[in-house]
Order: structure tokens, then C-alpha cells, then sequence
């Protein structure tokens, strides 16, 4: 398998991608792209015409969505483990990992990955209703699960992956959380494939000015 993703610093989409690889311990090459560069377009107008990271390469098939990446990774690589083995916790856990993948625009356009960056933000009514739905879900989750882990449905799943950017953006931002997020912003923090991750990007020197929000503090 073959990975295209963009800059680790910036880019939430490739994290998701690649962290279901990587934490799931799958084999793949990864291929990164500056984002919005010529280069960036050129590769990825062979792939698919949304032009968008990250994109699975895997024998002839083309996958250019991070949900659409997990569960296609989930079906063929992992006999279903990317998701809890319980029918009704698996629901839950789709449900809540669609949540992500479709919703909470105002965080996402107030508050962009940049995983070097420690920043100030104002945030709109919008962004602090994301944030507490958010906190809900995680102290929640976590609480009812926590016998079995310290994931948000015990043992680490594609739920985790959705979320792990926020996380991300929770740091950069200076997000206050209640204790039960806090633990597990820290389990996702500790885990070793973000710890790669967080490694790489921090050696990244390169701007995107579109994802430069906020005042440094």
C-alpha cells in the first residue's frame, strides 16, 4: 500500500489516514505533498478528481477519503478490528466517528491543525458549541468504557483516529476540557504512532499561510 498524504503539520485529513496504518501496525509507503503546491495537483490528478489527501494506493484500487481509507483498511486488513466487536457499541462508534467526519465546522474553520503553533483564538458561539459537544462525547465515552481501555469505546478504533486531530487542535489552542477528556487527550497523546507523527511535523519548517490562525502566545 501507498499513502499520499500532505504537510504533517498541517494536514488533519493525512493524520487520519495514516494513523489508521500506523497504529493499527499495517505496512504501506508513504508519499507526502506540499499542500496547494504544483507538485501537490500534478500527483493527485492521477488518483482522483477531488484533489484531495490523503489517497490510498492498494494494487488498483484508489481510496481519497479518510473514512472511506478506514474502512476500506478495516474490511481487507483487519477483519473488522477497526471497530468495537459488540453490534450496538459499533453503531455508536460509526455514528460518532461520522459525527466528526461530517460536522463541527466552526472548530474546523476557527481553529486549523498546526501542530508546531501555540495560539490564541476568539471563537465563535459556534466553534465553543462544537467544543463542548465534543468534551460531552469524549468524558462520556471514555466513562462508560473505561473497564476495557482508555479509548473512547475501551480498545483503540477508527473512533480514535477521527478524533485525533481535535486533539491536536485542543493543544494548539489552549482548550480547557473536564478532567475525563483531559485523560484521555493524554492517552491519545502518549500513543506512539502520534508521537511519530508530532515528531516529523515538528521538523517541518514550511508555511501554509491558510492554516496560520490566531495570535502566537
Amino acid at each position: 500500500m501507498e499513502l499520499i498524504i500532505g504537510n504533517k503539520n498541517y494536514s488533519s485529513w493525512s493524520l487520519r489516514g495514516w494513523l489508521m496504518l500506523k497504529a493499527f501496525e499495517l505496512p504501506f509507503e508513504e508519499t507526502q505533498l506540499s499542500l496547494f503546491s504544483t507538485a501537490f495537483y500534478q500527483r493527485l490528478s492521477d488518483l482522483n478528481t477531488a484533489n484531495k489527501v490523503p489517497v490510498l494506493v492498494d494494487g488498483e484500487n484508489r481510496i481519497w477519503d479518510s473514512l472511506a481509507i478506514c474502512e476500506y483498511v478495516n474490511e481487507t486488513k483487519l477483519d473488522g478490528r477497526g471497530w468495537p466487536a459488540d453490534t450496538q457499541l459499533r453503531a455508536e462508534a460509526r455514528s460518532v466517528a461520522c459525527e466528526m467526519h461530517s460536522g463541527f465546522s466552526g472548530l474546523r474553520n476557527e481553529m486549523p491543525m498546526n501542530c508546531r503553533a501555540r495560539r490564541q483564538v476568539e471563537l465563535s458561539a459556534e466553534a465553543q458549541k462544537d467544543i463542548q459537544r465534543i468534551d460531552q462525547l469524549w468524558s462520556e465515552l471514555t466513562g462508560r468504557c473505561a473497564e476495557d481501555g482508555p479509548w473512547l469505546f475501551g480498545t483503540y478504533s477508527i473512533a480514535d483516529v477521527m478524533f485525533a486531530p481535535v486533539v491536536l487542535r485542543f493543544v494548539t489552542y489552549g482548550v480547557e476540557v473536564s478532567e475525563a477528556s483531559q485523560r484521555y487527550m493524554e492517552s491519545v497523546l502518549s500513543h506512539p504512532a502520534l508521537k511519530a507523527w508530532l515528531e516529523e511535523a515538528l521538523k517541518e519548517t514550511e508555511i501554509v499561510e491558510e492554516d496560520e490562525a490566531g495570535v502566537p502566545i
